[in-house]
Parts: structure tokens; C-alpha cells; sequence
């Protein structure tokens, strides 16, 4: 399989934009002609680089307006596009982009379109260049793959196919199953991009809001799969017009891009089966089972502790040889680290899978170019396997019972007075520029699923979060995007937490009560709202406002939870599911995010 990337994927200048992509293990990349016209090398500077690099200059894009033009217009057309082609001479590239026109048609007739790519393709023959004719969803007359498919095959020239775009075919909801009628030595190139689901005009989508495979809606899988059964053997390339990337650092972007390529072609690969040909695979792993443990990386006199102690947490044990400490609820485990100094306010540091196997786990994160995580280990001493995601948080795929012994001094055996507990899920806010980057990530590395987005409002603005989880629910991990204006604020804008399922929420925070812990303050005003919209009694109601509990109910059953209050940039949850209840009380969260600002 070979990869290939559109400069405007990138930031920087072009210069940049190569190295990133030769870094991030790409064959070859488009040349996006505003990028060479800003460059201050000469077109043979940039051929040698490439050379260089190792990169084939795959593209040159995009041309405009070509078609569908009267003879007038149609002569500055081949004016321009011989110009055009003396540069990509220069350059060494043999196929040009020709896009549907857009602003200067006024025939819409098909003969008439494909005589003019029938005479644009007698000029580019002179030079040895080929044309690939792209159907763009905005075209004036041409917005299908399959027209401009037949616009092609009435021009009937050699040096004249089809550009097939993911985005333009799936943005207009067009089907992609006649991709497979389609000659493969007629598609002379493949651009893919992803894109969440918009209600905007089409343009504007593209323009601002394309995002690298699997980490939008649509079905890229499915869309290849069409697309190699037809016999394509090209490239396949990005083209992601995103503001977000324009802003980040190029190398990061283009592992981003490198790593949603080898999750595609693994997820094609998987619906093609024998038909796969040379789409590569990645190590087949199962989604994480449960959580193992989470770190949160706090010194002793953090107030870390204390709250998991109000919590009802048993100390678990010091390690042996490292500065951290064990504690432990029936089946939850919160290692603090206190390794290397304390960092300026307690964070979650990692997290730990319990996966099925650890080893293809690891195995497929380096094959997707998950950075990884040493740390150092003594004799007799597990070495976990871990790497790290898109925010830093380090991620383990281990078993407890593999490490655990290796804490010594803690409580033999854990309390039953509480009854059982587990890591219901783990709440990670993420930074404004990788929120789409830890989607793809952990839908790729781990194998988790991604559920649809929700926005809920806060004091500064609205939250977007979506949740990644197993299949069988073990795993959830929110993830949440806070609002630009709070990103350079105080800890409570980053605070991350860890949620408790327990059996008995209401006995459970009594007895942490008494044991000094203070929930976060629920208004009274919320309590009186709950009376209205779920019609509770009021004995249950002043039991919840007692304890600053909160509630939800859907058709599948009822939440119970509350919240601790925030150490640095760490908070808790205790939740209580009752019958099939499966959400996270969204329309409790305004009422948290309010009282953690105040």
C-alpha cells in the first residue's frame, strides 16, 4: 500500500510540510499550488527535495474551471494549462487534478464537457501528463462521481480519467457502489477524508470541517472497499481541509494522518477479506475488557489521599522500589505517583487496560505509531507495556495481578462494609488541538467505539464530549472539549476525574460524610426542578438534596451520583446504575460545571 498527503493537510511552508510527511512514513504527497506559489524554491529545488526524501510528488493540484465553458473561455483554458504543464514538468509530476468548474460553466451538456477533456488531454499527452477529473459537490453542472464518470468515458482519451473523493461522493450522500463499474486504469487517483456529521452547505463543510479517517461519520471502510474491488492500485491519499491542522505542529498532524490511513486500510481489509490484496494489517485485538488502574500523579501531601480515604479507599501498600502508593476499593486501584517530584497541581497521569493479551496490544500501538512509555524497571518487577495518547496521558495495557504484589505494607484485604466497586469510566479533557487526534487514537490503538457527540452547556460555553467504550460496556472514557476561552484558565478548566460505580450510593456517601468528605454543593433550585420533571417523592428527594445527589432517568433506567470536590486538577464521581441505565446524567452536568466554576 502505498500513502500519499496533500500539502494543505500541513502547517507550515512547503518545505516543512515535506519533511513532516517523509517523517511520518508517507510515499508521496500532492502538491497543493498554493503552497509552491508561496514557496521561495524553484520547482527543481523542490523536485531534489523530494528526491531526497524519499517522497514521489504523486499530484498537482488543483485546476479550475476547465469545462463546460464556451470557445472563448475554453481558449485562456488551455492557455492556462500549459503553463501549467511546462511547471509540472519542472517539477516531475504526471498527473494534474482537473476539478468540475464551479464558476465560469454556462453549458450544461456532457458532449461539450468531455470535448474539452478530450482536447485538454491531447495538450497534456504532449507533455507526458495525464488529467484526473473530479466531480466537486459544489460543481455547477458536475456534482456526481458517476457524471463526471461519463463525462470521461465520452472523452475517450488516454491521458484523461476520474479523481474519485471520498468527502465530494459521501457529502452529497451518493452511493459509492458503482465506484466498482468504473475501469481501474480510469481512476487514475484516490483522495480520502472523513467529516462529522454537519447540517451547512457542502462548501463550508469541506472547507473548514474535513477530518482524517475515522475520526468523522462517515463509512471510509465501506467507501474503499468499493473502490479496490473496482482494481484501483494508486496511492491513497489525504485531502483534509481542516483549520485546526493548519494551526498544529505538522509532524504530530502527519503521524495523525499516517496512523488513520493504517486503521482504514485495516478496517477495508477486514470487510474485503480474501479480497483484501495488499492492504496491510494491523494486530488483531479485542477492546479492553475493564479498567486496571488509573494513576494520578500527586505527592502524599496533595489532599489526594485524604479524599480516598473520605472516599472509603483501603492503602493498598507502598512499591517496593518506586515513590507510590496503593489503594484499592474491591475491584477499583488508584495508584498516586509521587515519582520524580510532585507536578504543579494532581493530574490523572495514566490509565490502565485490562486487556486480553498485552503483548498485540503493544504491538499494534507501535504499528500506529503511538509514542511509547519507558519507565524503569527493577528485578523481579513487571515491565507493562504502555505508549502514549494524543494529551499525554500515559496508557498501560497490564493485569493487576501481574503488579500488584509488588506493593508492600497495605491492608490485607479489602473492607466488604462499603460492598464492591469498579471504574465505571474516566472523564479526560482534552486540548483544543488533539480532541479529534484522541477519537482516532483510541478508536485505532485500542479498539474502542466512538459514540455520537453531545454539547452540554457550561458557565463559559458549551462542552462538547464523546464517549469511547467497549463493546460490553467494561470501558467508557469520556472525552470532553472545553470551551477556547477556558483553555488558559485555572486547574478547575482542566480537571479531569475518575467516576465509582458503587451498589448503594445513598449509604455509601453517608458513610464518606461522615468520614469528612464534602460533595460538591448541588443548588436547591435543582432539587425543586427534579420535583418537576420526574415526579419523585419527596421523602427520595430530601434524601438526595441531603447527600447533594443527583439524579437522572431515561426509558432504560435510573443514575444516582454526585461529585467530590477538586484537588488540583482531579475530582471523583460515585455513581449508582440502576436496571439498564447506560448514559452519564448529561443534564446534570451544567449543574456541576456551574458549581465547580463558582
Amino acid at each position: 500500500m502505498r500513502t500519499s498527503i496533500a500539502t494543505v493537510c500541513l502547517s507550515g511552508g512547503l518545505v516543512q510540510k515535506m519533511y513532516a510527511a517523509a517523517e511520518a512514513g508517507f510515499d508521496g504527497i500532492e502538491i497543493f499550488e498554493p503552497d509552491l506559489v508561496a514557496a521561495p524554491q524553484s520547482p527543481e529545488e523542490i523536485r531534489a527535495l523530494a528526491d531526497r526524501l524519499g517522497l514521489s510528488l504523486d499530484l498537482y493540484q488543483p485546476f479550475r474551471d476547465a469545462e463546460g465553458v464556451d470557445e472563448e473561455a475554453f481558449a485562456d483554458v488551455l492557455h492556462r494549462a500549459e503553463a501549467k504543464f511546462r511547471l509540472m514538468r519542472r517539477l516531475g509530476i504526471d498527473l494534474m487534478l482537473v476539478c468540475s468548474n464551479v464558476g465560469t460553466a454556462t453549458l450544461d451538456d456532457d458532449e461539450v464537457s468531455a470535448g474539452q477533456l478530450r482536447r485538454l488531454g491531447e495538450l497534456a499527452a504532449a507533455y507526458d501528463i495525464r488529467l484526473a477529473y473530479e466531480a466537486l459537490a459544489w460543481g455547477r453542472f458536475v456534482d456526481d462521481y458517476r457524471r463526471s464518470w461519463r463525462i470521461v468515458e465520452l472523452a475517450d482519451h488516454p491521458n484523461v480519467g476520474v479523481c474519485l473523493d471520498s468527502f465530494h461522493i459521501l457529502s452529497r450522500g451518493h452511493d459509492p457502489k458503482q465506484i466498482e463499474e468504473i475501469p481501474a486504469e480510469k481512476i487514475f487517483f484516490l483522495q480520502l477524508a472523513d467529516a462529522p456529521a454537519l447540517s451547512m452547505d457542502v462548501l463550508s463543510w469541506s472547507r473548514h470541517h474535513r477530518l482524517f479517517p475515522g475520526e468523522g461519520s462517515f463509512d471510509l471502510p465501506a467507501f474503499l472497499a468499493h473502490v479496490q474491488r473496482a482494481g484501483y492500485a494508486g496511492p491513497l491519499s489525504l485531502e483534509v481541509f481542516n483549520d485546526t491542522f493548519r494551526q498544529t505542529d505538522p509532524v504530530r498532524t502527519a503521524r495523525q494522518a499516517q496512523r488513520s490511513l493504517r486503521w482504514l486500510a485495516d478496517r477495508t481489509a477486514d470487510l474485503l477479506g480474501d479480497e483484501a490484496g495488499p492492504l496491510p494489517r494491523l494486530p488483531e485485538v479485542a477492546a479492553p475488557e475493564a479498567f486496571d488502574f488509573v494513576e494520578i500523579k500527586a505527592p502524599e501531601t496533595s489532599g489526594v489521599e485524604v479524599l480516598l480515604e473520605q472516599l472509603g479507599f483501603d492503602f493498598g501498600g507502598r512499591h517496593r522500589s518506586k515513590q507510590v502508593r496503593l489503594w484499592t476499593w474491591g475491584e477499583v486501584r488508584i495508584v498516586c505517583n509521587d515519582q520524580g517530584g510532585s507536578p504543579a497541581a494532581p493530574r490523572i497521569a495514566a490509565v490502565g487496560f485490562d486487556v486480553a493479551d498485552s503483548e498485540p496490544a503493544a504491538e499494534r500501538a507501535a504499528a500506529l505509531m503511538a509514542p511509547p512509555v519507558h519507565r524503569r524497571t527493577y528485578a523481579g518487577e513487571q515491565a507493562l507495556r504502555a505508549f502514549s495518547s494524543p494529551d499525554g496521558t500515559e496508557v498501560f495495557c497490564s493485569h493487576a495481578e501481574d503488579w500488584i504484589g509488588e506493593f508492600d505494607g497495605g491492608v490485607a484485604g479489602t473492607s466488604t462494609e462499603r460492598g464492591s466497586a469498579r471504574i465505571d469510566h474516566v472523564n479526560l479533557v482534552q486540548p483544543w488541538h488533539s480532541f479529534d487526534e484522541a477519537v482516532l487514537f483510541y478508536t485505532s490503538v485500542l479498539s474502542l467505539t466512538p459514540q455520537p457527540t453531545q454539547e452540554v452547556a457550561g458557565p463559559s460555553g458549551l462542552v462538547r464530549s464523546q464517549v469511547m467504550s467497549s463493546p460490553a460496556g467494561g470501558v467508557r472514557l469520556p472525552l470532553n472539549l472545553l470551551p477556547t476561552g477556558q483553555l488558559a484558565g485555572d486547574e478547575q478548566a482542566h480537571a479531569q476525574h475518575v467516576a465509582l460505580a458503587c451498589q448503594d450510593i445513598v449509604g455509601v456517601v453517608a458513610a464518606a460524610r461522615e468520614r469528612g468528605l464534602r460533595p460538591l454543593k448541588v443548588p436547591g433550585n435543582y432539587y425543586d426542578d427534579l420535583v418537576a420533571r420526574f415526579r419523585l417523592s419527596e421523602d427520595f428527594v430530601a434524601t438526595l438534596r441531603e447527600l447533594d445527589l443527583l439524579y437522572d432517568r431515561d426509558a432504560d433506567g435510573e443514575y444516582l451520583h454526585c461529585y467530590t470536590e477538586t484537588v488540583g486538577e482531579v475530582f471523583f464521581e460515585l455513581v449508582e446504575r440502576r436496571e439498564r441505565y447506560d448514559g452519564f446524567g448529561a443534564g446534570n452536568a451544567p449543574v456541576r460545571l456551574v458549581s465547580q466554576a463558582g
